[in-house]
């Protein structure tokens, strides 16, 4: 067996943001190289902290869904998978065991010498007769003053395309150091300019500030007056939507260090947690906010306020991706970061195989059956929050200043409306849904979202509008 891990950084606020992870999940999954394919998140669940919990084999492959290197693949990543390792990732990647698991972890795909051939497809989209007699090709980064790494990527593609004699000129620019993409019309002579982003995914920069900062008006903008004459801008999508992404994770997960032929087993412990889930969903029973029953041969799960009502009044779907888009927004429309919130929206039931049951709740309640079934079999370790805080880098070290009681001032709003049970502030839990307790749900460790919470709390912004998570 092989599991693939696929993880990006979420977000607390915006349910796009993982778009584009479960896109290549799905693309991938498709294929059938790996018994099964993963998502975990930094700002989502499951979470690093959780995510390897969650596979089903002991040879796992982690491709850190970014792209360039920098702040989260060097130091973020590998801390909360446990990892046993900071700083710059070598080329062929590193391995561990873990907890019996043989775990391999990958630069981030964006680093990927094939992305080069990623950047001409999206220039050639943005502009089929780009020509280079008159052609400047702009790779277009992020930038940042915290990792001189993230930069490098950029350079070096930029570097390699100016040798590939496709185009006029290659320049590389950036929108948070210089050289600054707004700084454009000095630099570039050539009549016909095509913008490449490379950005992970289509957001707020690539829809907004990009176009802002380089006074576009769409997919192409005439400039008629520039200090080099008139000049035209094609601007193109961003490279980490382009579907052939895809295949350059496959690569990274081929060339990963200490890749087997044989692969690894199913993981016990694991293997155990989801045949009591399904020995649960047999006989019928609670999860949660959720009632699942057995019904010829399939399963259907629908919310336990919504038990009686016909099916004809719910929306069906049958896929356990269509389950996971039902319940990514609460019913007022709004991203639910975290999935054991009481705030599951109702009105709909999904119909699913025994295989698909699996993948369906994974999607419901991520690390919810594994950590609860570790509970029940009392082999769940809490981490307590001075733990947690220790480990807090970056801007979310100074949840370390935070007093145990503006922790709990916090945890009283943001934990209240959660099923989860906080091991980690002491509480205990002497029954699980296993034992017939719906909601008796295990909270290991302060998740993403109180941590950002706490930071804010200190920085004495919270409440007041100022929240960046």
């Amino acid at each position: 067996m092989r599991s693939l891990v696929l993880i990006g950084h979420g977000s607390h606020l915006n349910g796009e943001s993982a778009a584009a992870v479960y896109r290549y999940a799905e693309l991938i999954r498709g294929r059938g190289l790996f018994d099964e394919v993963v998502e975990g998140y930094w700002k989502e669940e499951p979470s690093l902290r959780q995510v390897l919990k969650t596979t089903a084999s002991t040879d796992v492959t982690v491709i850190p869904m970014f792209i360039s290197e920098g702040y989260f693949t060097e130091t973020v990543i590998p801390r909360e998978l446990g990892l046993g390792h900071q700083g710059p990732v070598p080329p062929e990647g590193i391995a561990r065991v873990l907890g019996g698991r043989t775990v391999r972890y990958t630069l981030p795909y964006g680093v990927h010498p094939s992305m080069r051939d990623v950047i001409v497809e999206r220039a050639r989209e943005a502009l089929p007769d780009l020509d280079a007699a008159d052609t400047a090709l702009v790779v277009l980064g992020h930038g940042t003053t915290r990792n001189e790494n993230s930069n490098r990527v950029i350079y070096e593609n930029a570097q390699a395309l100016r040798g590939s004699g496709l185009f006029a000129e290659v320049h590389a620019l950036f929108l948070d150091e210089d050289p600054k993409v707004g700084t454009w019309p000095e630099k570039i002579t050539a009549p016909r300019v095509v913008v490449v982003p490379f950005f992970a995914s289509e957001g707020w920069h690539t829809l907004e500030t990009i176009p802002e900062d380089m006074g576009l008006t769409g997919d192409v903008t005439e400039f008629p007056d520039t200090p080099h004459g008139p000049q035209t801008v094609y601007y193109a999508k961003p490279v980490g939507t382009h579907p052939a992404v895809a295949d350059v994770i496959l690569h990274l997960a081929e060339e990963a260090r200490g890749a087997s032929e044989r692969g690894g087993d199913e993981d016990r412990a694991w293997h155990a947690a989801w045949q009591a889930l399904v020995s649960l969903a047999r006989r019928g029973g609670r999860l949660g906010e959720v009632l699942i029953s057995a019904q010829s041969g399939v399963y259907e799960v629908r919310h336990a306020l919504d038990e009686g009502r016909p099916g004809s009044d719910l929306t069906t779907v049958v896929t356990p991706e269509g389950l996971r888009d039902l319940t990514r927004r609460d019913e007022g429309g709004n991203h639910r970061p975290v999935h054991t919130l009481r705030n599951l929206p109702r009105g709909w039931r999904a119909v699913l195989s025994e295989d698909d049951l699996v993948r369906g709740v994974h999607f419901l309640y991520p690390a919810v059956v594994e950590e609860t079934y570790a509970h029940h079999c009392r082999t769940l370790r809490a981490t307590p929050w001075p733990t947690t805080a220790r480990r807090q880098t970056g801007i979310y070290s100074r949840v370390q200043r935070a007093t145990p009681e503006q922790v709990e001032h916090v945890a009283s709003e943001v934990c209240a409306n959660c099923l989860r049970t906080r091991l980690w502030a002491g509480e205990t839990l002497a029954q699980t849904f296993f034992s017939g307790v719906p909601g008796a749900i295990p909270c290991a460790e302060a998740c993403t979202l109180l941590v950002a919470e706490v930071r804010e709390e200190v920085s004495g912004k919270r409440g007041a509008g100022g929240h960046s998570h």
